[in-house]
């Protein structure tokens, strides 16, 4: 128990660290104009055009690093400073997002899981914890609703995992692309290099820190498990 309790505190900081750096980063290379002078939308569209790409739309959201591909309404969702941007910062988002797209329309095998997952876990996540909760109130006298709720977070770790290489594919793709085509200049690709490798690491922690929540309530699970034997 205490172990997983100090594996806890630990991925909490080193989530927040990881979580501050992303927006030092961001803020960073938001101030570092591209040479060429593309906005983020312009990038975005050039990106989708040259895959073969033209039923995605590209829109503009509000909030910061809110930026998302929708694959049910095929929308490249920036937010404004990434929209409307010029940036270095504004360059390697729009190309990540769009990197979603690219691995839609050509039906990336862990993009499909992921996203055949989400209604599941729609489900899942509105009545995971109660089941937690209901089960670690009734431990004492079945192990049952805690094993369910065990399974469901399991459900929610697993989608972490799956979403890893999900996004490392995504920046993968954004980063041979804006280089390929000359969109940034080696200088320029260094700063979008370290932009999304920040941004990778965010998925990262969060799923290890699911992983060890996961495994928290093994234990809880377990320990009940053997008390009634």
């Amino acid at each position: 128990m205490a172990g997983a309790y100090l594996i806890g505190i630990i991925v909490m900081i080193v989530s927040w660290i990881v979580s501050w750096r992303l927006k030092s980063k961001f803020n960073e290379y938001s101030q570092i104009g591209l040479a060429n002078g593309l906005s983020g939308a312009e990038i975005a569209q050039k990106m989708l055009q040259e895959n073969g790409i033209y039923d995605v739309r590209v829109l503009s959201v509000e909030g910061m690093l809110t930026d998302h591909y929708n694959p049910q309404d095929k929308t490249v969702n920036l937010s404004a400073d990434v929209y409307y941007g010029r940036s270095v910062a504004a360059a390697a988002v729009a190309a990540h997002e769009c990197g979603h797209a690219v691995q839609h329309a050509t039906a990336y095998g862990p993009l499909q899981f992921r996203s055949a997952m989400v209604p599941f876990l729609t489900i899942s996540s509105q009545w995971m914890q109660w089941v937690i909760l209901g089960g670690i109130l009734l431990i004492n006298t079945t192990t049952i609703p805690l094993a369910i709720g065990v399974a469901l977070f399991a459900v929610t770790t697993l989608f972490s995992f799956i979403t890893l290489p999900v996004e490392f594919d995504a920046s993968r793709r954004a980063l041979a692309w804006v280089q390929n085509r000359g969109v940034v200049t080696q200088r320029e690709y260094g700063y979008a290099k370290d932009a999304l490798w920040w941004a990778a690491m965010t998925y990262v922690v969060a799923a290890v820190g699911s992983l060890a929540t996961l495994l928290y309530y093994v234990s809880i699970l377990m320990g009940a498990s053997r008390r009634s034997d």
